[in-house]
């Protein structure tokens, strides 16, 4: 054949007929009338009638296990779903043929449904208890709206009035719910259990006594707590092998001594009745903050049964059951009284620490749709929605007592709020220094403070006379542990019209930048002062670690509440027009620098003096211009008020503030988690050389530990694994060795909890 030949008689075009449908690149079925034909490769794989369902299933099914066609491809192109095609598969190896035959009529039984299964009377006895759907469901692995289907098919419907587990016996009885289509499913309620024991614990609320014999299985404590019967889960251990994370136990001594539970119990009563109460609760989201788990949100990525292990339970509180727990305890509004009595607690354990307060506020941003007060951020340089809260930590850096400010106050307003319920739980007669920064430069407030009891030290605020270099002295000191030098100045100085007498001491650094700093301690040496002024960056450093592994700027809820109508703000109407004052001037200045330029150059060779002529009278008028409207500006910025209502600045909007008290209390709670990891820190401290350097990453090392946990009849014993180096361990030992000593009690049982480190192979 010729190059030049035609070929379309070798390849004709193909044109499918409407009715064809394509399964795959293999498959296609034609449909005509009621008649079908399945092709493969275009050759007649089937040919059958529609209503002959027997021989659709078979050839489906035979397309299938042939390999030319997937599941997915037959369901849609057949009609079926995926899981008839497997029910059609199953019954043909199963029965043949014959299976596939559909038989006539209703199918036998069809009145009055099948005979409950095992399944169905299980489901029926725990809906006749009084669980929800889905509890029923999360025990057997099933979906609501499967159980849903399931009752509804075995006709089940409540009782008028059901008759509740474990009511005491003058209460009349009441016939339980029955299934209403056959009097032979009658299902009786099981024997009522003998009322739950109390078990006495100092301290603590008592949790009713468990009657799971399995800890992993806490079915019957969960039934008792949606009865009412139940006020908090008994934690039940059981024993476990290599468990992950289990090293947080290690912190449960400095959380007994820190006070919270028997504060909270106190404050709060309980959560009665739930599964997971009070004691439950703290004592999960403290352990979670110390594993940088610190909001609910991300408990989802956590398996929670290797979690609820940990403290003596078969699964961790989820995601909505932790965050309904927070709610339920800030609807009691008592986070700012808890926060007191755990900082008396911490008082009388660490006195010693107290003699220097630092106290300075943490601005947390705000990026929600709700128009809020704005602070000055000072990671971002800018003004922004914010609210400020305002902390009080020890010489250490540790936190003591944290305040919500209302509406963003300054440090000048905040610190005598501050201070008052600091010097409630200081005592009247003790004396502390208060060190704050400039934000709190304020000699009036000075003097109030020492009228409150308290020394202040802070920076100088302003400027002042330089002081010759040649005046300075060399001053060195060992203080906590480290050598110090610094040269200082010192001098009195005087403010209030010479009635207030105060000690500056100033620094001068090996850059000549000199720094005054202020204080009414006049007993102690300049260079303890200086360092004690300059250690004021370890409350720098506790803010970025708790906002970096605590997540304390992290919004808790969505909520907001009503703010003060009458608080007074800043005039945003003034502010718009100073704006425009400052535009002003700038064009003002800019006239004023091209007239001059004009008057300079206006000379022979240069500028012809008729344009310079008419360049001068055009910039006169436009100055003049520009004067009277800088003078009508100055005018109507007088006349406004500096300061207004918040309903006047925001008019046509509602006047709202974040909720506090569930914010308020997370901090009071992942404050205490901060105070374990010093405590523990604080045990390691003699025996671990790098404890500045990395001490806290070993208490965090520590705790995510993996170790074999074992409950005998009086104890819970934890046995950590070894760590990666020996000196690490050693410090692991060590800790565990003080831990012991403090024969700590388990919340909520009588196990006195002993630690250990296994053997290094």
């Amino acid at each position: 054949m010729s190059p030049d030949a035609d070929t379309s008689d070798l390849f004709p075009d193909f044109s499918p007929v409407p009715q064809m449908v394509f399964v795959n690149d293999s498959v296609s079925l034609q449909t005509e009338a009621d008649q079908r034909v399945i092709l493969v490769h275009g050759v007649v794989y089937s040919h059958y009638s529609r209503e002959d369902r027997t021989a659709e299933a078979y050839a489906m099914v035979s397309l299938y296990e042939s390999g030319y066609v997937d599941q997915n491809d037959l369901a849609r192109s057949f009609g079926y779903s995926t899981r008839t095609l497997r029910r059609f598969q199953q019954r043909l190896h199963s029965g043949g043929l014959n299976a596939l035959v559909r038989p006539e009529g209703r199918p036998a039984g069809a009145a009055t449904g099948p005979p409950p299964t095992a399944r169905d009377r299980t489901i029926l006895r725990l809906k006749t208890r009084g669980l929800s759907n889905r509890g029923i469901g999360g025990r057997l692995g099933l979906s609501e709206m499967m159980i849903r289907k399931i009752l509804r098919r075995l006709g089940w419907q409540p009782a008028p009035e059901a008759t509740l587990l474990l009511l005491p016996k003058a209460d009349p009885r009441t016939e339980p719910a029955t299934i209403s289509h056959s009097p032979s499913d009658h299902i009786p309620l099981p024997a009522a259990p003998p009322p739950p024991l109390q078990r006495e614990e100092s301290g603590v609320k008592p949790a009713a006594q468990s009657f799971d014999q399995n800890p992993l299985d806490r079915c019957m404590d969960r039934l008792l707590a949606a009865l009412g019967l139940l006020d908090d889960a008994l934690p039940l251990f059981a024993t476990a092998q290599n468990l992950p994370r289990a090293g947080a136990l290690l912190a449960i001594p400095a959380l007994v001594a820190s006070g919270l539970l028997s504060a909270a119990e106190k404050i709060y009563g309980s959560l009665r009745p739930s599964f997971y109460g009070l004691r439950t609760t703290l004592v999960a989201y403290v352990l979670l903050a110390l594993l940088r788990i610190p909001r609910p949100e991300a408990l989802k990525e956590y398996p929670p049964g290797e979690l609820g292990r940990i403290v003596g339970l078969d699964r961790m509180p989820e995601v909505k059951t932790l965050r309904r727990k927070l709610a339920r305890l800030a609807a009691g509004k008592g986070s700012f009284q808890l926060g007191q009595e755990i900082a008396r607690q911490r008082i009388r354990e660490h006195g010693h620490v107290l003699g220097f307060l630092y106290v300075d506020g943490h601005v947390r941003a705000y990026h929600g749709k709700h128009t809020i007060p704005k602070a000055y951020v000072t990671r971002a340089r800018l003004a922004a929605p914010a609210t400020t809260d305002y902390w009080v930590n020890d010489k250490r850096g540790d936190p003591l007592f944290v305040v919500t400010a209302e509406a963003n106050a300054a440090l000048t307003r905040m610190l005598p709020i501050v201070l008052r319920e600091v010097r409630q739980l200081l005592g009247p007669k003790r004396r502390a220094t208060v060190v704050f920064d400039r934000g709190g430069w304020s000699p009036k407030l000075f003097r109030e403070l020492m009228a409150l009891g308290f020394d202040i030290l802070t920076y100088r605020k302003g400027r002042t006379r330089k002081i010759a270099e040649a005046r300075f002295t060399q001053h060195k000191a060992k203080l906590d542990g480290r050598r110090v030098h610094y040269l200082l100045h010192e001098q009195p100085v005087r403010f209030l019209k010479g009635k207030l007498r105060l000690r500056q001491i100033t620094r001068l650094t090996q850059g000549g930048h000199q720094t005054p700093i202020v204080t009414s301690r006049w007993d102690l040496r300049a260079i303890v002062l200086s360092y004690r002024m300059f250690e004021r960056w370890r409350q720098e450093n506790f803010f970025k670690y708790v906002r970096e592994e605590f997540l304390i700027d992290a919004l808790t809820d969505y909520a907001i509440e009503p703010d003060d109508p009458n608080r007074s703000v800043p005039n945003p109407a003034r502010k718009a027009i100073e704006k425009e004052l400052r535009r002003m001037r700038a064009q003002l200045g800019k006239l004023r620098a091209s007239y001059a330029t004009i008057t300079l150059h206006a000379r022979p060779r240069r500028l012809p003096q008729t344009a310079a002529k008419k360049a001068k009278e055009k910039l006169r008028t436009e100055i003049a211009q520009a004067r009277a409207r800088l003078e009508k500006l100055q005018a109507q910025h007088h006349a406004l008020p500096r300061r207004v209502s918040v309903t006047e600045a925001q008019k046509g909007q509602a006047v709202v503030k974040l909720s506090t008290e569930r914010k308020h209390l997370t901090n009071v709670l992942k404050m205490v988690a901060y105070q374990i990891e010093s405590d523990l820190l604080e045990l390691i401290r003699p025996h671990y050389k790098r404890v500045e350097e990395e001490g806290r990453t070993l208490i965090q090392t520590i705790l995510y530990d993996a170790a074999d946990i074992e409950p005998t009849q009086d104890q819970v014993r934890i046995t950590l694994a070894p760590l990666s180096s020996r000196h690490r361990t050693r410090a692991l030992e060590i800790l565990c060795t003080a831990l012991n000593q403090t024969n700590t009690v388990f919340p909520g049982t009588d196990l006195q909890m002993r630690y250990s480190v296994a053997t290094c192979p």
